[in-house]
C-alpha cells in the first residue's frame, strides 16, 4: 500500500480595487500571492479567508459574489462559495513533507474604511492587470497565479 499524501484546506483571496489587484510577496516562496491560508479547525473557509486578509494586509473585506440561491433558515445557511477551486502540489519544505492544497479562492473588494497595513514579512503591493501579466512566469509569480488573475479579468469585464 502506497503513502497516501496529505491534504490541507486552505483559501486564497483575490481583493480587487479601481481596476488593481492586491497581491504579497510571499516570505517564503518569494513570488507574488495573494493573501491566504490554512483553514483551521472548527472554522469556516469564509472566516478563513477574513482572517488570512486581515493578518496579511491589515484589510477587511467584502466578498464579491454570483450566488444563484441564497439560503438562510434556522437550520441551514448558504456562505460565499469561491471563484475557483485549485488543488494544488506543495513541495517538501524544511522538516514538512510534500502535501497538497485543496484553496478555495474569492474575489473580494476591501470595506470602506478598511486601511493596508505594511507588513516587512511580505510586501505588499496593488497591481493593474496588466502589470500582473508581466511578471515572469515561476520567478516572480506562479503560472497558475497568472491564468487565474487572467480568468478573474475576464469574469470582471463580463460583470461591467
Amino acid at each position: 500500500m502506497t503513502d497516501l499524501i496529505r491534504k490541507h484546506f486552505t483559501t486564497s483571496v483575490y481583493i480587487l480595487k479601481d481596476d488593481r489587484l492586491l497581491l504579497l510577496m510571499h516570505p517564503k516562496l518569494k513570488k507574488w500571492l495573494p493573501p491566504g491560508g490554512h483553514i483551521e479547525q472548527n472554522e469556516t473557509p469564509i472566516e478563513t479567508a477574513r482572517r488570512e486578509v486581515e493578518e496579511e494586509t491589515g484589510l477587511t473585506i467584502n466578498f464579491l459574489s454570483d450566488e444563484h440561491v441564497w439560503i438562510k433558515k434556522w437550520n441551514a445557511e448558504s456562505f460565499h462559495r469561491p471563484f475557483l477551486c485549485l488543488l494544488e502540489e506543495i513541495p517538501p519544505y524544511k522538516d514538512q513533507p510534500a502535501h497538497q492544497h485543496i484553496d478555495l479562492i474569492y474575489l473580494a473588494e476591501p470595506t470602506r474604511k478598511s486601511q493596508i497595513r505594511p507588513c516587512p514579512d511580505h510586501p505588499l503591493r496593488w497591481f493593474t492587470f496588466e502589470e500582473t501579466q508581466s511578471l515572469e512566469n515561476d520567478v516572480e509569480i506562479f503560472a497558475e497565479t497568472k491564468e487565474v488573475i487572467q480568468a478573474i479579468m475576464e469574469y470582471q469585464a463580463c460583470q461591467k
